[in-house]
């Protein structure tokens, strides 16, 4: 069974078999446990993380210790703090682990070598880019424009195989309303099925 990195590159471009292993060669692998912290504000943010196994979230912090959740990655997604990752300026949020994970790593350095190795994936990763950059202006449109409880229909639609093993609080925080204010929409969704 071919790698799910591999997999999730096949997507947007094709590599060669040579080419696949000088991929998988820039790569490191590592295994966290739940709670670790991959990243803090203000460090520098140089690495990406493609999630094989466990559940990762991106998430910042207010001035009243409030929590924001940008974005959550599962098995087949990526994870990396993009403004940090590509302007290499220091963070403006954390990467953690919350369910026990493995990953594949790669460094900025790591990846403009591979351009120079592999130069389809300049164009991979530009997709990946360009996807992301359009996901997060549908994510602002949408918290603009939708009720928490249309909000919470497109998270359980973009993320069908976490929904049920994130911590509420996380999911609340997603969608950008209290965990309280969580707890009784759901009560309220459940009671209209």
């Amino acid at each position: 069974m071919e790698d799910i990195l591999l997999q999730n590159i096949a997507k947007h471009v094709s590599l060669t078999d040579d080419e696949k292993q000088i991929v998988l060669n820039q790569f490191e692998s590592a295994t966290y446990k739940t709670k670790t912290v991959l990243l803090e504000p203000g460090a520098i943010g140089d690495w990406a993380y493609f999630v094989k196994k466990g559940i990762v979230r991106n998430f910042t912090v207010d001035n009243n210790a409030t929590e924001h959740v940008i974005s959550f990655a599962s098995p087949g997604w990526w994870v990396a703090d993009m403004y940090s990752f590509l302007a290499g300026k220091p963070s403006h949020s954390y990467i953690e682990v919350v369910d026990d994970a493995e990953v594949y790593i790669i460094s900025k350095e790591k990846q403009e070598q591979l351009y120079e190795l592999v130069p389809k994936m300049e164009r991979f990763f530009r997709i990946l880019i360009e996807n992301s950059l359009i996901a997060n202006q549908q994510r602002l449109v949408d918290k603009l424009s939708l009720t928490a409880e249309e909000r919470y229909e497109n998270f359980t639609k973009k993320y069908p195989d976490v929904k049920n093993c994130l911590p509420q609080k996380h999911i609340a925080s997603y969608i950008g309303v209290t965990p309280e204010f969580f707890s009784k929409m759901k009560s309220k969704l459940l009671k209209k099925k």
